[in-house]
């Protein structure tokens, strides 16, 4: 459940979620996400609203990283915004970056390692690789909070919460 998430906000990133195989339910009070099996990577280019946010890139690319296929993403907004990806290599993902473009390999499974966030989308992007990760994974140096990441109370169906911050 993502809390206060407003669905007529993010139609890109719900799109893309459709696309991998996602379920969104706008419920009430915020998003209803679920997934039966592994998703598809999705390619996409961040650019201003109503296209796809740069404020979800590292957490979509995420998602990326243990999906099924190779995805390209297209960072249009900022430059430096893969800060994330060297983190997220350290728990076994498979992303190369040639400029502006980052591309990632879904593997099946990623490890539980000791990363550290460099601002709050990374963050977000580590603790959502956590979760998903076997092992124990510590997201270290998270610094960014806001009223947001206070409530953040990770859950998963198939697997205990494996980040701290």
């Amino acid at each position: 459940m993502l809390l206060d998430a407003r669905a007529e906000h993010l139609g890109a990133v719900i799109e893309k979620l459709h696309a991998a195989g996602a379920k969104v339910e706008a419920v009430e009070g915020g998003l209803k996400v679920s997934a039966s099996g592994r998703l598809k990577a999705q390619s996409f280019e961040t650019t201003e609203y109503p296209g796809f946010p740069t404020d979800m890139q590292a957490q979509f690319m995420a998602l990326n990283c243990i999906a099924e296929g190779t995805a390209r993403v297209a960072e249009n907004i900022f430059e430096n915004r893969f800060m994330h990806v060297n983190e997220m290599l350290r728990l076994g993902a498979k992303i190369s970056i040639d400029g502006r473009v980052a591309t990632s390999e879904g593997v099946e499974q990623l490890s539980g390692a000791i990363v550290m966030a460099t601002d709050l989308r990374a963050s977000a992007s580590l603790v959502i690789a956590g979760l998903v990760a076997e092992g124990e994974t510590m997201v270290d140096r998270i610094y960014h909070r806001t009223a947001a990441t206070s409530r953040w109370k990770p859950s998963c169906a198939n697997s205990a919460p494996t980040s701290s911050g």
